[in-house]
């Protein structure tokens, strides 16, 4: 009887009997709901663990306000047309939209991790950009969001809110009369 297993199995009169019936590993008295896996009731038995490969980055860069002189870029001031990408703020050599060119925008398909959308803010008022612009673009590979640049900045901080690597080309709108009062 050395290293055989024997069953208790009750008969339909209630008596207990042993059987002789291969009995299964799982059905040994002692595992029970209760009994907790250690290594060496399993072969298989391994502790979780988790490596964090990379912090994931916060809500990312934020534009807070924006004035005739520039914006206000998670607390940075900038002066003038700027160029917000996913890992730096940057002055934007353009004066205005007729500005913004091929050359202009080379900045913005050079960089690694390549952005998804490039949202360019064109001052007061949404201005037409050069088509030639928009299909170097296109090719390669970058959708282009042109807006004024209140709608721009409220298009990057959503995009950017929503994860997405997208980049901006703004230039800060002049300043606006239309809410001064004259005296007569």
């Amino acid at each position: 009887m050395a290293g055989a297993r024997f069953l208790l199995q009750r008969s339909t009169h209630g008596l207990l009997l042993l059987s002789s019936r291969p009995v299964p590993a799982f059905s040994s008295p002692f595992l029970s709901r209760a009994h907790r896996l250690s290594p060496g009731d399993d072969e298989m038995y391994q502790r979780t663990s988790v490596s964090i490969m990379q912090k994931e980055l916060d809500g990312g860069v934020m534009i807070h306000s924006y004035s005739s002189r520039g914006f206000n870029i998670d607390g940075n001031k900038v002066f003038g047309p700027c160029a917000v990408l996913p890992p730096a703020i940057l002055q934007w050599n353009v004066g205005s939209h007729k500005d913004i060119t091929e050359e202009s925008v080379s900045l913005f398909h050079m960089l690694e991790p390549r952005i998804e959308i490039l949202v360019l803010g064109t001052g007061a008022r949404l201005e037409r950009i050069n088509p030639s612009v928009l299909a170097l673009l296109k090719k390669k590979g970058i959708a282009v969001e042109v807006q004024d640049t209140p709608n721009a900045c409220a298009t990057f901080n959503f995009l950017t809110s929503e994860r997405r690597v997208a980049a901006a080309g703004l230039i800060p709108p002049p300043v606006s009369t239309a809410l001064d009062v004259t005296q007569e």
